[in-house]
Order: C-alpha cells, then structure tokens, then sequence
C-alpha cells in the first residue's frame, strides 16, 4: 500500500513499529489481559518508550494510571460441582452471588425434585415463570427459596440463557446469602443434565467463595507545550490473554492470544506518534498520550479516564484513536470514523488523506473502541481501523502478519492532521448518530458475524463469519448484506443489535441477506 520509505526518518518509524508490535504480542506477555503480570509487562514497556522520547508522566503514579474493573467475589479453592463422580472444570458452571457457602449431595432423578436432596432446575422448562420485564436473577432467587422451603439441600440450574460473562458479572452484586448452595451451568454441563437418556444424576456440590478484585492500568504521557488545549492521541494495549473472559472467537479459546493487530499495532502507532511529536515545532496544542487497558472488557480504561483525566475534557481540541491499524490492505483500505464529530474534519481530511490510499468514511463519533468515550464528553473523535479479519480474537493475531509499512502510512497520515490543525483554533463540536456497542450484556445468542462498522448504506454489512456459530453453518459468507432477522427488518447496526436481542438459545428463524443484486433467505438455529 504504501511506497517503500526513503528517508531516514520514516526508516526509523518503521523499525520501531515492528520493534513494538514484536515485543508487545509476543508469548512472554501471554495476551496482555486486563489485570494479569503481561499487562503490566506491556504498561512498563510503553511507560518506557514514552521515557525515552522525552514524554513526561501524566498518570497517578508516574506515567500509570489505575482503576478497578470488578470488585466482588469469586468461586474460592473449595467450590467444586460433580456429576456423577467426575469433577467439572471451573469455566463449566459458577456458584451464583446468593449461594449459602455449603456442601451438599445426593442421587437426583431427572424432573423429581425431593426434600432432603438437590433440586435440578431446568431453566428452558421453567420460561412461564419467568418476569421478561424483570432482572434474570430474579428467577433464580424466587427458585432458590422455594427449593429451601421444601427442604432442598441445594440446586443447580442448567439450561439459562445467560453467558458465562454474565453471570461472572452477577458475583459483584451486594446480594443476600441465602441457606443452601446455588450453582449456574452452562452449555456443556447442560447437555449431560438434559440427556434423554439419563436415569439419574450422582451430584456433589460446595459453594465457597473469596473476595476479587480486578484493576488495570492506563499508561499516560504528556508534552506539554503551554499551549490553551490538549489532543489526545489514544490506543488500547490490553488483549485477551489466553481467552478466560470468553471473549475469544476461536473454537478453542486456551492458546496465548497475541493480538499483534488487535491492538499492539495501535500501540506502536501511538509510542511513535509521541516521539515524534516531541521532536516537532507543532506547539500550539499539547499533546497527551494514553494507551487504555480494559478497552475488550468493555471500554473500562477510557471511561476511567475521561472522568479522572488531569487535563480537563473542556480543554481536549480532539481525540485520535488508533485501534487494530495493522493489517492495511489496497482492497480495504483505510476506515476512518467520527468525522461527522467536528466540522472542521472533511476539510482537514480532504487536505491529509493521500491520493493514492483507499478510504472509507464513517460519520459516527461512537463505535466498539476508546473514541466513543470521549464522544461522550463532547469531544471531536477521529477513529482509525484497517478492518477486521480472520485472526480477530483468535491465536492468529500475530506479529508476523501485520503490515508495517501500512503503520507507517497510518502513522504520518495522523501525523499531518495533526501538523494541519496546529494553527487552527479548538475544533468545534458536533453530535451525531448513535452506533450500538459491538458486545453487549443483553444478548443471550450470537449469529457469529462481525458487523463492518463503517458500512452506512443499509443493512448490516458482514465482515467476517465465525467457525461453528449459527451464521457459519447456515451459508452466510463475508461480504453479505444482512437486512432481516427473522420479522425485524435490519436497517443499520443499532436495529441489528435490537432484533438479535428478541431471541434466545434454541430459537429458529430466519436471515434475509443480499448477496451481490441477489436476495437470500437462510434457515437459523440459535
């Protein structure tokens, strides 16, 4: 994509990029995952990169900024379910947050529930008792107390619809203890629970429980020119680690998830980015340089920082963010989003971007990323993203396979809307329309398809299929315009998310796509 650099100046750009990116995904920081040693092996690297290019500390401790992601409890050493005489591993079932800490046991028919003995609960035979205007735990606590009262020893739910996210989100609540163990299982503990053929069930379970606490670390530089406003260059670091928050799209989550594009690239950009700001004469702004932890678990890190910031948001010019701009390619080009966040962007845009490099524009000042943070705050967003693919969330995201000279082209590009701006005066703000968040709690099901963010004109656009899930099995192929799902028609992201929420684990319906000038139904099974 871009020409093979000539100066020395981009020779040595280049070079740091993949220093950074090489470092930053490789296995010794075992997927950078909000709140483990890796993380802070990859905020120390950062912190010192900044050091080293003259950028001063601007976090609560030096360059680092902490916050806490969860602060609840936890399954302790003692928690244990076993069916059958074999013990499930930890990710299959979790305690729920009002579970006694107790042990109980008992030989359980399937539909029999006893006095003195466990209670099985299926949950999807259950869904008449269920408020659907209520909150889901609800459910299991009305259970709970009515197994106690007709003196269940304790209960295990299979068959819910929720996720094991989800639930693991419940264990930070305040909720009151009650007087037998309560556990949640999930898919594969469900299967063996529901068997046809199952004459009966030989359970064991203990419910013990420790206190957690789960914080990450921003890594925050400043150069300060004495200027009256502040951008904000921005990119998240942190990664999935070895998928344990479930968030990992490969069939197999337990492998290190480097995560070189996603977003050890956007990091790079921003440590070069800051080094040579540093050097320059573009004065008239300071320049306040973050890499965001959290940002997978659900944008923690930016949030944390637009409301603990030592530079006030009303002072901030603009923010860039810079996630996933490794993999730049001459059929997908470039996407830039939030450029409907400020008026001045189409002109300083249309002044930078080269001629040569394929760009695609998206006006939204929110999105799955850092941005949508300082959107919030009122302030002008850039977004900056070379596509999806299909190491997204999987192992394959690795160093190997990023385009460094693509970073290069990146990097000067918001090197000159910087230069371009420098003389101009604070950017004005401007709202725009809302795009819904690509991972949300209110989802029990998934298609298995990565929605292109950056596609306006109609429809969901799909970007990329994912092995195993309902989409992949059902024929639908990246490139396919999703415009119905089941009886709700599909108009833009925010409608998709909508109808994907109507439905629930083991409903069928049906996907109404466009592919090419041809209109396609196909057959779904959540």
């Amino acid at each position: 994509m871009a020409a093979h650099p000539q100066k020395k100046a981009d020779r040595k750009t280049l070079g740091n990029l993949q220093t950074h990116v090489t470092y930053l995904s490789s296995d010794k920081l075992e997927g950078r995952r909000t709140g483990t040693a890796g993380e802070q092996l990859a905020a120390v690297y950062i912190a010192e990169q900044m050091k080293l290019a003259g950028v001063s500390p601007k976090g609560d401790s030096e360059y680092l900024q902490t916050f806490i992601v969860r602060e609840g409890k936890e399954p302790g050493n003692k928690t244990r379910l076993i069916i059958n005489h074999t013990a499930l591993p930890a990710g299959q079932y979790l305690p729920l947050p009002f579970s006694a800490t107790k042990a109980a046991k008992g030989e359980v028919l399937p539909g029999v529930n006893e006095p003195d003995n466990v209670w099985l609960i299926n949950v999807k035979a259950s869904e008449d008792e269920i408020n659907p205007h209520g909150e889901p735990l609800d459910f299991y606590v009305k259970k709970t107390k009515e197994a106690k009262e007709n003196g269940a020893t304790g209960i295990v739910f299979f068959n819910g619809h929720e996720d094991f996210r989800t639930v693991t989100r419940w264990l930070d609540g305040k909720e009151t203890p009650l007087a037998i163990p309560a556990v949640w299982v999930g898919p594969e503990a469900s299967k063996t629970l529901s068997a046809d053929d199952a004459n009966g069930f030989q359970l064991e379970v203990e419910v013990d429980f420790k206190p957690s606490k789960r914080t990450g670390t921003n890594v925050v530089g400043f150069i300060d020119n004495g200027a009256a406003t502040t951008v904000v260059l921005g990119a998240h670091y942190d990664h999935l680690g070895y998928g344990e928050d479930h968030n990992s799209l490969a069939p197999s989550e337990k492998a290190i998830h480097n995560g070189a594009d996603d977003n050890a690239s956007g990091t790079a950009a921003l440590i070069e980015l800051g080094r040579l700001l540093k050097a320059s004469k573009l004065k008239n702004n300071n320049y306040l340089l973050v890499a965001f932890s959290g940002e997978e678990l659900g944008l923690f890190g930016s949030k944390y920082f637009t409301e603990h910031t030592a530079v006030p948001m009303t002072a901030v010019n603009y923010m860039v963010n810079m996630d996933m701009v490794g993999r730049l390619s001459k059929e997908k080009g470039l996407q830039i989003g939030g450029t409907g966040t400020s008026p001045a962007w189409g002109t300083v845009l249309k002044s930078t971007v080269p001629p040569d490099l394929k760009v695609s524009y998206d006006s939204s000042g929110t999105g799955p990323s850092d941005h949508t943070s300082f959107y919030r705050k009122d302030v002008p967003v850039l977004f900056f993203f070379t596509g999806t693919h299909s190491d997204y969330h999987k192992p394959g995201d690795d160093a190997d396979k990023i385009n460094y000279e693509g970073g290069l082209t990146v990097v000067k590009l918001v090197y000159d809307i910087i230069e371009k701006t420098n003389a101009q005066p604070k950017l004005a703000f401007t709202k725009t329309r809302e795009q819904q968040m690509g991972t949300s709690a209110r989802f029990s099901v998934t298609l298995g398809i990565m929605p292109d963010y950056t596609w306006t004109n109609g429809g969901v656009k799909v970007d990329g299929v994912t092995d195993g899930k309902p989409a992949k099995k059902a024929g639908i192929l990246t490139g396919d315009l999703i415009t119905q799902l089941g009886d709700y028609p599909v108009s833009d992201i925010e409608t998709y998310m909508t109808a994907l929420g109507k439905f629930k684990a083991g409903d069928k319906t049906t996907v109404k796509v466009k592919r090419g000038e041809t209109d396609k139904v196909f057959d779904i099974s959540f």
